[in-house]
């Protein structure tokens, strides 16, 4: 079974420990991550937060990254994709040789968050290993199975939460004027309104901090 792994890495063990230390305002969340078949790894990253030209200035001459190129911008927030060089064997290693998958990445001035699947726990023993043994320090916060869709579990909601939110939306709930009520809702799902009500503020809890940061929601 697949398990999600979730890490804090301080941001010299990691990547742009340089731009983000000249620039300790800004925030580089990772988009995607690309293997070309030279084995090289090409991350797309937006950058918000904070002076961007301070960040270029030190964003080139940063010795983890190379070949960067703008891709585009979108109000304060700009697109780049680049080609991590060192520090960030670990990384490399993982999502080459053991398949593993970046769900989410964000950076700030003095650390890097990370959430990670891995196939099964051995790969992420594997990965811990390869780590220990190249000095690579981390801190584990989290290790969830993934025992539900990836729908599901990349934004921490429990089958419920999901099953929820859906038929909120499907309903109409969401629309402005709404085409349900709360109650309504509730009826047509067999629950009453206090414990939809509930269901609705865990789920949204989750889904937020799921996509906007990297933290630990509780479980419904």
């Amino acid at each position: 079974m697949s398990v999600i792994a979730e890490f804090s890495v301080r941001s010299d063990d990691f990547a742009l420990n340089r731009a983000l230390t000249a620039a300790p305002h800004m925030v580089v969340e990772i988009e995607r991550v690309v293997a070309t078949m030279e084995d090289r790894v090409m991350p797309y990253f937006w950058v918000t937060g904070g002076d961007h030209d301070e960040f270029e200035t030190a964003f080139a001459a940063d010795e983890t990254v190379q070949t960067v190129a703008h891709i585009d911008s979108v109000e304060d927030a700009r697109l780049y994709r680049a080609e991590w060089t060192e520090n960030v064997e670990s990384i490399v290693y993982a999502y080459v040789e053991l398949g593993s998958t970046i769900l989410q990445a964000v950076g700030r001035s003095t650390h890097w968050e990370l959430r990670m699947r891995f196939d099964d726990r051995d790969s992420l023993t594997t990965f811990q290993s390869y780590c220990a043994d190249n000095g690579i320090s981390y801190e584990l916060n989290r290790i969830k199975e993934q025992e539900q869709p990836m729908a599901s579990a990349q934004y921490d909601l429990t089958p419920k939460q999901r099953e929820t939110l859906l038929t909120a939306l499907e309903e109409g709930y969401y629309e402005v004027p709404q085409n349900v009520t709360m109650r309504e809702l509730a009826d047509q799902m067999d629950v009453s309104q206090q414990a939809l009500s509930k269901r609705f503020h865990s789920a949204h809890r989750n889904l937020i901090t799921s996509t906007l940061t990297i933290s630990h929601p509780d479980d419904e």
